[in-house]
């Protein structure tokens, strides 16, 4: 069972896209594909299974890469201030996956209730006109988990060494090796530099 979290910075960076690219370039993983979010997109319930195809949700976007399933799942609020539950929703999500389910994630906060094998998080780049770029609050809380970065450019590239910060752990006595960042021309279309990097880590 491997498991992928991709996170961003901010809304509408493209989590999205890398999550299909990455279905798309790996499809002998028979992904399935989980979006955690705490926007309102009109389910009833807490764990929603797309059923469609298509390029008119998320989910649907997700089958259409060839993920073999999509799921949207929406954590409950709880606590003062409201907070989303995550491990309740796990408990929730765990028995719908058979054993040895290949998971590709799409969320920042996971990454404090599950280890992943790899961790993306997409950094995006400065704001709309002059405005500055806002990161998620949950964004950089995650940072430390990460595996690599990956940013638009206009071609694709990598910096091998680009990520140096502290990892999770406050009390380890040493800051973790440095960590790629890699630069993709399209988030949809896995570089093969990143592609061989990912096969790498990611196993069947």
């Amino acid at each position: 069972m491997a498991i992928v979290v991709v996170g961003g910075s901010n809304r509408g960076v493209g989590k999205t896209a890398l999550i299909c690219g990455l279905i798309a370039a790996l499809p002998e993983f028979r992904w399935t594909a989980v979006k955690i979010t705490t926007h309102d997109y009109g389910q009833t319930q807490p764990i929603w299974e797309e059923p469609t195809a298509g390029q008119e949700t998320d989910t649907g976007r997700f089958l259409a890469a060839g993920a073999v399933r999509a799921l949207l799942a929406t954590p409950f609020l709880r606590d003062r201030p409201p907070a989303p539950d995550f491990p309740s929703l796990l408990n929730e999500l765990w028995p719908k996956f058979g054993r040895g389910t290949n998971l590709l994630i799409e969320s920042n906060s996971i990454v404090h209730y599950v280890r992943p094998d790899l961790c993306l998080l997409i950094h995006g780049g400065p704001g709309k006109g002059l405005a500055p770029l806002i990161r998620k609050p949950s964004f950089t809380a995650a940072v430390p988990y990460a595996h690599a970065l990956v940013a638009r450019s206009r071609a694709d590239a990598v910096t091998p060494d680009g990520l140096c910060l502290p990892g999770p752990d406050p009390n380890a006595d040493q800051i973790p090796a440095p960590k790629p960042i890699f630069h993709l021309a399209a988030l949809d279309r896995v570089s093969p530099q990143m592609l061989a990097w990912v096969r790498e880590r990611v196993r069947l």
